[in-house]
């Protein structure tokens, strides 16, 4: 059985990967990928590099739309991605949706929403008192 490869060999392989997409997604031409100002945030390859899951975030667009355009230039993507790393094999890409920066913007909107109510209700309280 061959010996498994460092962990620091896949988390640079991973770093090398988002950084390449990143340059590589500017180049794509189709507009659902290219008006979408797709970027990537994080790269989980394989043990073997075989397989690479590319979680993305976009500024704008329609989802599907997005990633209909992204599976469309994985022959493109993953050309570049194999003439600009020095990798024995390229990875089989799959496209994730990250959710993580929504749901942090949604729990920020929350919080204030919170603190805009404690607001509004420490202002009444002197009021009461008052009367």
């Amino acid at each position: 059985m061959p010996a498994k490869r460092p962990f620091y060999h896949a988390s640079r392989v991973n770093e090398d990967i988002a950084r390449e997409l990143m340059y590589i997604l500017k180049e794509v031409k189709d507009p659902r990928v290219s008006k979408a100002f797709v970027s990537v945030t994080k790269t989980e390859t394989s043990s073997d590099l075989k397989y690479c899951k590319v979680y993305y975030s976009t500024m704008s667009g329609d989802d599907k739309e997005v990633k209909t355009g992204l599976y469309s230039a994985i022959g493109f993507i993953r050309h570049e991605l194999s003439t600009r790393l020095s990798l024995r094999n390229t990875p089989e890409l799959t496209f994730i949706k990250d959710r993580g920066i929504q749901h942090g913007a949604r729990i920020s909107e929350l919080l204030k929403d919170i603190s805009t109510a404690e607001n509004k209700d420490t202002a009444e309280d002197p009021e009461e008192k008052k009367e």
